[in-house]
């Protein structure tokens, strides 16, 4: 008689068959699917401001309070301080890019559960200031004092 060899399983081979390992959070897997559909709609909305736009209205007019007001304001402050930058969703937020790439966006506080919402920016925006600036900031309610401050980032990031 001959002997059968077995080859031992791995440890990382018994966990993928059954075990989670705890990877992604429920909001982090959303998010995901989500930014694979916006990128099969961002060629059409790359060529077209109003899909992008269309689709960015749609995701606040999803939002709960005080998010979706913080996201209107925030909408009207960053077409007005940077109007060549092109409305779109990202990561199913709302964001704002230059040549197809994300200039900054809103995080809403209900999408991560968050106690505030942020808006913050990528490294395609003109913030560098030294060798550290901040690159998102917390955002609690939209005084007259924040806006002024979000439009003036706004338009130093797009020069």
């Amino acid at each position: 008689m001959s002997e059968t060899k077995t080859t031992p399983r791995s440890v990382k081979g018994a966990a993928a068959e059954g075990e989670t390992s705890g990877g992604f959070t429920d909001q982090e897997r959303a998010a995901m699917k989500e930014r694979a559909k916006e990128l099969k709609a961002e060629a059409r909305a790359n060529k077209n401001r109003e899909v992008g736009e269309r689709a960015l209205l749609a995701k606040i007019a999803e939002m709960s309070e005080p998010d979706r007001g913080m996201a209107e304001r925030l909408h009207a402050i960053v077409t007005a301080s940077a109007p060549e930058l092109a409305p779109k969703t990202w990561y199913g937020m709302p964001a704002y890019a230059r040549n197809g790439k994300v200039v900054c966006f809103f995080t809403p506080a209900e999408k991560f559960g968050s106690r505030y919402a942020t808006f913050g920016f990528n490294d395609d925006a003109n913030l560098d200031d030294g060798a550290m600036w901040p690159t998102s900031f917390a955002l609690t309610e939209m005084t007259a004092e924040v806006e002024a401050r979000i439009g003036a980032l706004v338009k130093q990031a797009v020069g």
